[in-house]
C-alpha cells in the first residue's frame, strides 16, 4: 500500500516526468546541475561525478523530507560538464555564491577553498590560506580536497627542512631545528642558496613541472620501507598520492582576475548551438547555450554570433576566446567602432593533447594570473562538450525530422525513415567476428533495441559480405517469425558488395526493405542495384543522421569485439595442458602466444622456456598437439555443417558465397537465438 500511495503522489506532481526524464537522458561524466522552481529561481546547486547516476538518484528508492522537497517545488534540472570531479567542485561552490539556494544549507557561509601561498620573504614560507592578497605572494590552487594539501604539507615539510615560524627570532634556533627539520634561516649560517634551491623545487613541483622532486619524494619513500620506517614511508606514500589529487587541470577558477569569456559551438547540419563560459573575477560564473541554425561556414559561425550575442557595451568582456579556425577580424573592428573600447578576441589552437611547449607557457604565466594556453584550450573543450551534449538534448526533444524528411526524399523511400537499422562488423584478422546492430527511433539511438551476433559462419575467414549476409538473414528471419515490426530502412556500413550482400537476404525473405550503404572514405550513399553512388553536401541534414548511425554501429561493433578479446585472453588455452600453471602460463603467452605456435614448436624450445626437465616438456607438448587437433576438427565440423568451403581448392570462393550461404546462414538463423546487449 505504500508504494501504491507513492506512486499517487508522484503523478500528482506536474514536473515530476520531466525532471525524471532529464535524469534519465544526462550524460555519464563529471558535471554541476541546477534545480529551478516555475519562476526560474535556482533552488539548489549539486555536484557529481557521474550526472546520470547522481541525478536518476534522486528518483529511485525511499528518500528523505528534504529531497521530497526539492523535486516537489522543481521545474527544471540544468547541467555543466566539467573535465573532471576538480573543477565540479569549483564550479558548485563558484554557482552556490552566486545563487545563494535555498537547500544548499551546508555551503552558505561562503567560505572559498584553500589555497597554498608562497610567501614574499626573504626565506619564504608556504602556507595554507583561504584568503587571497595582492601583496607579491605567489598562490597555488585552490584546492577543494582540504584533506590532500595538508598531507602534502606534511610530507614538504618530511623532505624540505623550511622554516615554519610566522617570525624569526634572533635569539636562538627552535626545536625543528635541533630535529633536523629546519635550516635555521633566523641565524642566517649561509643557508640561503640552499634555502632558495628548496622553494624552486617545491614551486616547480607545484607547477607540474617538478619531476625530480617528484622523483626524489618517491626516493625517500624507498629508503625508509628499506630501513623498516613504516610509518615514514606511508607518510611519503600518502603525500604522493595527495599531490596526484591536487595536479588536476582547473579552469573553472584561478586567480587571474581579468573578466573574459569562452566561445564555442557544436554542429550538426544546420542545427548549431553555441556555449559560452562567462569568466569573472577569476571564476566560472555562467554558461549560456544558445540554439540556432545557420548555412555560413564553419569558419564564420563565430562572428555571425558575435554580432548578435554582444549587444551592451557594459557586458563585453576585454578578452573573447575562440578556436584558431574561427575567423575574426572584421567582428573584432565591428565591435570597437560600435562601442568605442579595446576588445581583444584570441584564437586558441586546437590539439588532441597538451605539448610540452603548452605547459611550459602556461607555468610561465601562472604565478598569480592561473591562466596560458592549456587552460584556455581546456576551457574552450569544455564549452564545446556543453554544446555537443546541448544539441543532444535538442535533438531528442524534438526528434530529427528535418533530417528523415530529406533521406526519404533523396533515397526516394516509400514512408519517413522513422526507423533505421544499421549493420557493422568487427574482427581481428578473421577472429572473433561480431555484427552489431543499432536501431535509431526518429532520428536518436534507441539502445534498448541494440542487439550483437557473435557470427558463425565467418569465425577465422575475412568476409565482410559473408558475415552481412549472416548477420542480416539471422535478424530478419526471427523478426519475421515473430511478426515483428520490421525497421524502414537499413544502413550498412560499407560500399556496394555490402549492400547487396543484404539485399540478397532480404529478397530471399520475401521483404521489401529499403537499403543504403554509407562508405566511409568519400561518405558515398550506395543503393543495391546501383553502381553510381548518391553524394550528399556537407552539410546535409540526411548525410549527418546517417553518418550518426554509421558511427554508433562501428562504436557498439568495436566494443563488443574488444569484450570478447578480452575473455579470451583471461583464460587461455594453455591453462588447460598439464603441469601448467598461472605463471607459466605467462611464459607460454609471452614466448609463443598462440597453442598452434607452441604445438609447432619442439622439445627443447619448451623445456628452455620454462626451465623443465625433458620429460615434462615433451608431456605439456604432447598434449598441446592434441588440443590444438581437436579445436581445429571442431571448427571444420562447424564449417562443413553449415557448408562452407573446407578445402584449399575451394579456399578462393569465400570471396564468392552464393544462395547457399544464405540458406546455411538462415538454418542458423532459426536454430540459434541471436544475442542480445543490455546496454542501456
Amino acid at each position: 500500500m505504500s508504494n501504491s500511495g507513492n506512486s499517487d503522489s508522484k503523478n500528482k506532481l506536474p514536473f515530476y516526468e520531466t525532471l525524471h526524464n532529464t535524469a534519465l537522458r544526462a550524460p555519464s561524466q563529471s558535471g554541476v546541475y541546477m534545480w529551478r522552481n516555475p519562476s526560474g529561481t535556482v533552488i539548489y546547486v549539486g555536484k557529481a561525478k557521474n550526472l546520470r547516476n547522481r541525478l536518476s538518484s534522486y528518483f529511485s528508492g525511499n528518500k528523505d523530507i528534504k529531497t521530497r522537497l526539492l523535486i516537489a517545488n522543481a521545474a527544471s534540472i540544468e547541467y555543466t560538464t566539467t573535465g573532471n570531479e576538480y573543477e565540479a567542485f569549483l564550479l558548485e561552490n563558484n554557482l552556490i555564491k552566486k545563487y545563494s539556494p535555498r537547500y544548499n544549507i551546508c555551503l552558505k557561509d561562503g567560505k572559498s577553498y584553500p589555497s597554498l601561498k608562497l610567501t614574499r620573504e626573504k626565506f619564504p614560507r608556504l602556507i595554507k590560506t583561504r584568503n587571497i592578497v595582492k601583496d607579491g605572494s605567489v598562490y597555488f590552487g585552490p584546492y577543494p580536497d582540504s584533506n590532500a594539501l595538508e598531507t602534502f604539507l606534511e610530507t614538504l615539510y618530511e623532505i624540505y627542512p623550511l622554516r615554519h615560524c610566522r617570525k624569526m627570532s634572533a635569539a636562538s634556533p627552535c626545536m625543528y631545528y635541533h630535529i633536523g627539520r629546519c635550516l635555521a634561516p633566523c641565524k642566517d649560517k649561509g643557508c640561503e642558496p640552499t634555502y632558495i634551491e628548496y622553494i624552486e623545487e617545491i614551486q616547480s613541483l607545484l607547477e607540474g613541472k617538478g619531476e625530480e622532486t617528484s622523483k626524489k619524494i618517491e626516493a625517500e619513500m624507498k629508503k625508509a620501507a628499506q630501513d623498516m620506517n613504516f610509518e615514514k614511508a606511508a607518510r611519503l606514500r600518502d603525500g604522493l598520492k595527495a599531490l596526484s589529487i591536487m595536479q588536476n587541470q582547473n579552469i573553472v577558477e584561478g586567480f587571474d582576475s581579468d573578466d573574459r569569456d569562452y566561445i564555442a559551438y557544436w554542429r550538426e547540419g544546420e542545427l548549431i548551438s553555441f556555449t559560452v563560459m562567462q569568466m569573472r573575477g577569476g571564476k566560472l560564473l555562467g554558461r549560456d547555450n544558445y540554439r540556432t541554425s545557420s548555412l555560413n561556414e564553419d569558419s564564420e559561425l563565430c562572428a555571425e554570433f558575435m554580432g548578435a550575442y554582444y549587444t551592451d557595451k557594459n557586458e563585453i568582456p576585454p578578452k573573447i576566446y575562440v578556436t584558431e579556425n574561427d575567423i575574426t577580424e572584421n567582428i573584432c573592428r565591428w565591435m570597437e567602432e560600435k562601442y568605442g573600447t579595446l576588445i581583444q578576441i584570441i584564437s586558441v589552437p586546437e590539439a588532441a593533447e597538451n605539448t610540452a611547449e603548452d605547459m611550459e607557457n602556461t607555468t610561465k604565466e601562472r604565478g598569480q594570473s592561473g591562466t596560458g594556453l592549456a587552460l584556455h584550450r581546456a576551457a574552450l573543450n569544455m564549452a564545446k562538450e556543453n554544446a555537443h551534449e546541448d544539441i543532444i538534448r535538442l535533438m531528442r526533444e524534438r526528434g530529427d525530422f528535418p533530417a528523415m524528411r530529406e533521406l526519404q526524399e533523396i533515397l526516394e523511400l516509400p514512408k519517413l525513415p522513422v526507423r533505421i537499422e544499421g549493420f557493422d562488423i568487427a574482427h581481428i584478422g578473421g577472429k572473433f567476428p561480431v555484427a552489431s546492430l543499432i536501431s535509431f527511433l526518429n532520428g536518436n539511438p534507441d539502445k534498448k533495441n541494440y542487439r550483437y551476433f557473435r557470427l558463425k559462419t565467418t569465425d577465422g575467414i575475412i568476409d565482410d559480405f559473408a558475415s552481412m549476409r549472416e548477420a542480416a538473414s539471422r535478424r530478419y528471419t526471427r523478426l519475421v517469425n515473430e511478426g515483428k515490426e520490421l525497421p524502414d530502412l537499413i544502413l550498412i556500413d560499407g560500399g556496394i558488395g555490402q549492400v547487396n550482400a543484404v539485399h540478397g537476404i532480404i529478397s530471399a525473405l520475401g521483404l521489401e526493405i529499403p537499403i543504403a550503404g554509407l562508405a566511409k572514405r568519400d561518405e558515398e550513399i550506395y543503393r543495391p542495384g546501383k553502381s553510381e553512388p548518391v553524394c550528399l553536401p556537407k552539410r546535409s541534414d540526411a548525410l549527418r543522421l546517417l553518418q550518426r548511425v554509421r558511427d554508433e554501429t562501428h562504436r557498439f561493433a568495436t566494443s563488443r569485439n574488444q569484450q570478447l578479446r578480452t575473455k579470451e585472453n583471461t583464460v587461455t588455452p594453455f591453462l588447460k595442458l598439464p603441469h601448467i600453471g598461472k605463471e607459466r602460463d605467462k611464459i607460454l603467452m609471452k614466448t609463443f602466444g598462440t597453442l598452434k605456435k607452441l604445438a609447432l614448436s619442439d622439445e627443447a624450445q619448451v623445456a628452455q622456456s620454462l626451465h623443465v626437465r625433458a620429460d615434462i616438456a615433451s608431456d605439456i607438448l604432447m598434449h598441446a598437439k592434441i588440443l590444438f587437433e581437436e579445436q581445429e576438427k571442431k571448427k571444420q565440423e562447424e564449417r562443413m555443417s553449415l557448408g562452407l568451403p573446407g578445402t584449399t581448392k575451394e579456399k578462393a570462393a569465400r570471396y564468392k558465397l552464393n544462395s547457399d550461404l544464405a540458406s546455411a546462414a538462415l538454418e542458423v538463423a532459426s536454430s540459434e537465438k541471436e544475442t542480445f546487449s543490455t546496454e542501456n
